[in-house]
């Protein structure tokens, strides 16, 4: 069911407009003058408002503009009640941003024709809008292992880098590699692998704070941007990972029995303070490179 706020400062008009409404499923709350009715939608966003421009203290146009300037609320369509004849009154209604208008004494078809437009407006904008933002997931997001991919990495280390420049801090980037990773392959088959990955970044993503960001580098390789970093932190985050990592056998589902295999990582990990980012990474490669090579499942730092 709908949920219809009118706005409107006669009781009688919004006694008659309730009434019609709930006759054709809407659900209706009132508000009597312009501040109610932000307070009204702040505190449960209606489908849609029916809006009188002459009210007590904020007018239509005043309450109107409070709402397409907050995110929230920006996009319920407001259908404004007016008494008033004169055309720039509704010009300026729509160039603010009214979805339509309704003028007084008006006849019930036409109400309801215009709160069924408005609603069936609202309702393909939310479609498209939740839509838009599967894409924009899907398009960040790493479709194996649901990290984050590498090009989003990449533009939010810009985004920290700006911030590092900014309050004279520093990113921490953490890289790691699954240690013999083509063994796990070869024994587990592909889809042992491809377990094994998705059970990896789970267990990192775990192991960080809410606020740092995980992605899928490549391959077996995995990393972590840490913002607001010093480099005991940052050391404490990637043991951690690897710790988890190495704790507990993977457990890999197969038509036989499931198979337990112990995996572990090495990770290599460097700061910055957003000036040179490519540095940056090169440096924690280098970092992993080295742990790697000093015997695996195992920290470095640069």
């Amino acid at each position: 069911m709908s949920t219809v706020l009118v706005a409107e400062d006669s009781l009688v008009v919004r006694a008659v407009v309730r009434q019609h409404l709930e006759e054709h499923g809407y659900s209706v709350v009132e508000a009597d003058n312009g501040e109610a009715a932000i307070e009204i939608c702040r505190e449960s966003p209606p489908d849609i408002v029916l809006l009188d421009i002459e009210m007590p203290g904020l007018n239509g146009h005043e309450v109107l503009k409070i709402l397409k300037s907050d995110p929230v609320l920006g996009n319920v369509p407001v259908v404004f009640l007016t008494g008033r004849t004169h055309t720039g009154d509704v010009v300026e209604g729509l160039r603010l941003g009214a979805h339509d208008y309704l003028k007084k004494p008006f006849e019930v078809t036409e109400l309801i024709a215009r709160v069924n437009a408005a609603v069936r407006v609202k309702i393909l904008e939310d479609e498209l809008r939740s839509r838009n933002a599967e894409l924009d997931l899907i398009s960040r997001t790493d479709p194996l292992t649901l990290l984050y991919n590498r090009r989003h990495i990449l533009e939010r280390l810009e985004q920290f880098a700006t911030s590092a420049r900014a309050r004279g801090n520093h990113i921490g980037a953490v890289m790691f590699d699954i240690d013999h990773f083509k063994r796990i392959n070869d024994s587990a088959g592909h889809a042992g692998g491809d377990a094994v990955l998705r059970e990896f970044a789970a267990r990192l993503h775990n192991s960080f704070r809410e606020d740092d960001v995980a992605g899928r580098w490549g391959g077996e390789e995995f990393v972590v941007l840490v913002p607001d970093a010093d480099e005991g932190m940052v050391r404490h985050l990637a043991e951690t990972a690897r710790q988890c990592a190495a704790g507990a056998p993977f457990v890999i589902a197969n038509d036989a029995a499931d198979e337990n295999l112990d995996v572990t990582t090495s990770a290599g990990f460097a700061l910055d303070d957003g000036r040179d980012l490519p540095a940056l990474i090169m440096r924690a490669d280098r970092a992993l490179y080295r742990a790697k090579e000093g015997g695996r499942n195992r920290v470095e730092g640069n």
